[in-house]
């Protein structure tokens, strides 16, 4: 009996659904959207909702003035916003699209143990849509977080076993798959759980992607997590090298960790041997002959040590030899290790330095679960951005305790750079006792820049200065009194994004100038008020940037061709409304 076909009752528009279904088919991420739509849709985001959709909000900013942290007028401004973070990386980019060197994330790794909130409800393992609806979050905030990226970007997404297999696939559909740099293993806990019959958990994943091939570690020397240490890992058979006396460095003993970089000269390289290698001193007095497991012949060393480079010998208990060469600057290029683990490298912290974190910060480590060490932190951010006279953007949107922050403020501290972070987080009561930006994040930032005491010790300040926004909203649709609304209510968002914050002068709810060097910034919030404005404007020297309102994308510049000042014009809300339409799809 011949097979029935099952198109033959087909008709034709759904031969030609079917047809057009089977165009879109390709090897990718696939899961079901209809049953994992987050109800945010209903309010910004309609990816399933009728095309004549209009939405009912848009974000703004709005500053908590009580909460600003000041301590030197001469550095930036970090910021931390309070809110849904689909919300906070939409008003993102219209200040920051294209600006932001580096993200850090760790969001909710859905283990179905309450960790993740979808459509206000926890996530359990039993949902049928767990990871469809785990992947519908992600990708509309990674898609944000991508245009906020520069060329140069990078971004770290922290993960587990859980949903790691699908975020990969899903990172090489939104930064592309060539632009997958590694996938980083971090050894994140010293004392093992052996509550698990199956198998011992000791680590965690962190996703490492760039925006483009011209990513930040090429432009500035992408640094190996063990300082400027290239790991050799095949060494030689037993055998016997000559080295010139004072071209070597012997310390005996045991020891944890790697060697870090030495006094004794550039380049430099080290070769860790096991304590029952001898050393035997020969002939001349000044040459020492050593036997061990070398990965460079006698000419490789003899050249490296003309050129001024030492060798540093150090015994490890335990430990199969370790080799490492040194580079010297004008190597362009370095590649860091894909694992982060205290055996390779001291400075790398676990959950438990984490909560020790906490500890002296607050007295308690169990005010959040599932905080990063600050050092897991260091070691990521610092190793893409070692340029300390380079202003970097570092956002983190998943902020959670502001671990990121104080990692930033930390880095700056010790090499007097420059970076800058955005934090944001919702306010969301994870646990019953706090609120986590702000009764932990905004707190934590605030000793972290100002100092505290732990266990009676003075811990001095970082240094550095936060402003404090909650995001808020104004009327989507597309009529005359929400455009008014919505520029009444742009002031924030356009200090961001130009990046000038300071109050000079202004006329109630007409217009505002602001002042950040010699360059200003005005924002006319009434058209009838352009005079006005100009008078006050002429009595200040420097460059204006001027947002002008206007109910259309037409600027009126005849009216400030007698403004004396060198002078930029932008027309709100249109300018704000194009990003807007672009991320909600209008």
């Amino acid at each position: 009996m011949a097979k029935k076909n099952k198109y033959e009752n087909y008709t034709r528009e759904e031969l030609i659904e079917e047809l057009e279904a089977f165009k879109k088919k390709r090897y990718g991420l696939v899961w079901d959207r209809k049953n994992s739509q987050e109800l945010i849709d209903a309010f910004v985001n309609w990816e399933n909702v009728p095309e004549n959709f209009t939405p009912n909000k848009f974000p703004v900013l709005k500053e908590v003035k009580n909460k600003e942290i000041s301590t030197d007028k001469e550095k930036s401004i970090n910021l931390l916003i309070e809110g849904d973070n689909y919300h906070s990386l939409a008003v993102l980019n219209f200040t920051h699209k294209n600006k932001i060197d580096v993200i850090y994330i760790d969001p909710p790794y859905n283990t179905g143990n309450n960790d993740f909130v979808f459509n206000d409800n926890f996530v359990d393992r039993e949902d049928p849509w767990r990871h469809s609806k785990w992947l519908t979050f992600m990708e509309k905030r990674l898609k944000l977080a991508q245009s906020l990226l520069r060329n140069t970007g990078v971004i770290f997404v922290s993960i587990d076993d859980n949903e790691v297999a699908q975020l990969k696939l899903l990172m090489d559909e939104i930064f592309g798959e060539k632009n997958f740099i590694g996938n980083i293993i971090w050894h994140k806990k010293d004392n093992a759980s052996f509550l698990s019959k199956k198998i011992v958990n000791l680590k965690e994943y962190v996703l490492f992607y760039s925006k483009s091939d011209n990513f930040i570690g090429t432009e500035d020397k992408l640094i190996d997590v063990e300082r400027h240490r290239e790991l050799i890992t095949k060494p030689s058979k037993i055998q016997e090298r000559i080295f010139y006396k004072k071209s070597v460095v012997i310390e005996n003993g045991k020891f944890s960790g790697l060697l870090k970089r030495g006094k004794y000269g550039n380049p430099q390289f080290a070769m860790e041997i096991l304590e029952d290698v001898k050393i035997i001193k020969g002939k001349p007095r000044n040459d020492i002959h050593i036997k061990g497991k070398f990965c460079w012949s006698q000419e490789t060393i003899d050249e490296e040590v003309k050129k001024g480079g030492y060798i540093e010998i150090k015994s490890i208990s335990g430990m199969k030899p370790i080799f490492f060469k040194n580079f010297g600057e004008d190597i362009p290029y370095r590649p860091i290790i894909d694992i982060l683990s205290k055996v390779f490298d001291n400075r790398v912290k676990t959950t438990q330095d984490a909560d020790r974190d906490l500890k002296d910060l607050f007295g308690d480590s169990s005010i959040f679960n599932y905080s990063k060490p600050r050092g897991l932190m260091e070691i990521l951010i610092g190793s893409v951005t070692r340029n300390s006279k380079k202003q970097y953007f570092i956002l983190d949107f998943f902020a959670g305790t502001g671990t990121t922050g104080h990692a930033v403020l930390n880095i700056n501290k010790e090499d007097g750079g420059q970076r800058r972070f955005i934090l944001c987080t919702n306010n969301r009561d994870e646990n019953g006792i706090h609120k986590i930006c702000t009764d932990v994040c905004y707190p934590r930032i605030e000793k972290a820049i100002k100092g505290f005491k732990a266990k009676n010790e003075k811990i001095y300040g970082l240094g550095g200065n936060l402003k404090y926004f909650k995001t808020d909203f104004v009327g989507a649709q597309p009529t005359d009194k929400n455009k008014r609304d919505l520029v009444n209510n742009s002031a924030e968002i356009i200090c961001i994004r130009e990046d000038i914050f300071d109050l000079v002068a202004e006329n109630n709810l007409d217009w505002k100038i602001y002042q950040k060097g010699k360059k200003y910034l005005g924002i006319i919030f009434n058209e009838e008020a352009i005079d006005d404005f100009k008078k006050a404007a002429n009595k200040f020297k420097g460059q204006f940037i001027i947002y002008c309102f206007s109910y259309t994308e037409t600027l009126p510049e005849k009216e400030f061709t007698d403004l004396k000042n060198k002078h930029r014009l932008e027309s709100i809300p249109e300018i704000i409304l194009k990003v807007y339409r672009e991320i909600f799809k209008k």
